[in-house]
């Protein structure tokens, strides 16, 4: 029997926010941060992918049963739905709970055990503020109403775990919902926040080109296959910036390309994956068929058929303006008065969008950074978060839920 590595104990992490109450919330961060880092460590050495994390999720079963919280894991098999307190008033937090299919090269001593896949994104941080909130608010006495909590799976896929929530009827009832997120370009104890879209739309396009195939001698008696690629490859993203409005800030770029495999030889169809993001849902709404009559037009000359596969993605995350000003409050109260920074909007996109487009609410960009170590954006191997935002994300989603419990 092969025995997990063991997760080595924290070092002493600083509360960035001691002191600032009410009591209970300092009493708790000063018992129990220490071995909320040591759970945090042992979901990031041990990362599962999105609609896999069975053993995440039993995790934090047991963690919310020895609370006793009461929870439940979805019927889709991942991911669980808990709440506290009484009353008829329901706020929502959100934590997203699935790793990437990306090799770690941290260095940490509690680096991912596998070697394709790691929380490259934050997501452990993510779910251990969350349950770390859970038990902050267990000690909380009477809140004035619920919280729900969303351990959501796989918001790294497509589609993603979201809509396993809502079938779930993981959003029923609630009154305002809320989430945070990593963020390596922020120093840690601070919050980025932004009023309307906060991300992008994202969508995936594979494009198949077929035609007869034939002789690179004689190009002119079939269809040049290879240059039909190209001119859908370069031309596509250029053409979108002049159909669409510039201020959707089309972003359209090409992953994958496959075709052929002699030199000498045209082959008979190619394949093209990419992505196409956009900061506007309006423009988003066109997208879809915009593209295909582009191709239609640059394939036509070229006697080319055309087989797309166009998968519309998740909507930009729209922050309603009331729940991100009590998020607002809540950061100051939680940090310190300077604690808040003006969010840009992202190119990239996010699952919590699906539950913005049917509850209010606002997602947060929790700062990660220490200062010191070059910066590293999101999905990449090299990421690293600080560990003291895990108190800092527990003060400010703690501190959001008493705002808009009382607002």
């Amino acid at each position: 029997m092969v025995r997990p590595p063991i997760v080595p104990a924290p070092e002493r992490v600083d509360d960035l926010g001691a002191g600032l109450g009410p009591q209970w919330l300092d009493d708790y961060l000063e018992q129990c941060l220490a071995e909320l880092i040591r759970l945090r460590r042992r979901v990031h050495a041990h990362p599962e992918l999105g609609h896999r994390e069975s053993a995440t999720t039993a995790l934090i079963m047991r963690v919310l049963d020895a609370d006793g919280i009461k929870a439940s894991v979805l019927p889709s098999g991942t991911g669980v739905i808990a709440e506290i307190g009484s009353g008829e008033r329901l706020v929502g937090l959100r934590a997203d709970i699935d790793a990437l299919p990306i090799r770690e090269s941290t260095g940490l001593p509690y680096s991912s055990t596998l070697p394709d896949v790691s929380h490259a994104c934050g997501h452990d941080v993510h779910l251990t503020v969350l349950l770390g909130v859970a038990q902050a608010l267990k000690r909380a006495g009477d809140l004035g109403g619920r919280v729900r909590l969303i351990f959501q799976p796989a918001e790294e896929v497509f589609p993603g775990g979201s809509h396993d929530v809502i079938a779930a009827g993981g959003l029923d009832g609630l009154t305002r919902l809320y989430a945070l997120h990593c963020d390596p370009r922020l120093r840690v104890g601070l919050v980025g926040l932004k009023v309307g879209a906060i991300t992008s739309t994202s969508d995936q396009i594979e494009l198949r080109i077929l035609g007869p195939g034939g002789h690179t001698s004689r190009p002119h008696l079939t269809t040049d296959l290879v240059y039909a690629l190209g001119t859908v490859i370069t031309q596509m993203p250029a053409l979108l910036t002049r159909k669409l409005d510039p201020r959707a800030a089309a972003v359209m770029v090409w992953g994958a390309v496959q075709s052929g495999e002699a030199a000498n030889a045209i082959p008979r169809e190619g394949v093209l994956r990419g992505t196409l993001r956009l900061m506007d849902r309006r423009s988003w709404d066109a997208a879809e068929g915009m593209v295909r009559d582009l191709i239609t037009q640059l394939l036509a000359p070229l006697d080319a058929r055309f087989e797309l596969d166009y998968r519309r993605g998740v909507p930009p995350v729209m922050n309603e303006a009331v729940s991100t000003e009590l998020m607002r409050t809540a950061a100051q109260r939680a940090l310190g008065a300077n604690a808040v920074r003006d969010a840009e909007q992202s190119t990239g996109a996010e699952d919590f969008a699906v539950f913005l487009d049917r509850v209010p609410g606002s997602l947060a960009r929790l700062g990660v950074w220490d200062g010191i170590i070059p910066r590293v954006d999101l999905h990449s191997s090299q990421f690293v978060a600080d560990e003291r935002a895990v108190a800092a994300g527990v003060r400010l989603m703690t501190h959001t839920v008493l705002a808009a419990l009382h607002h």
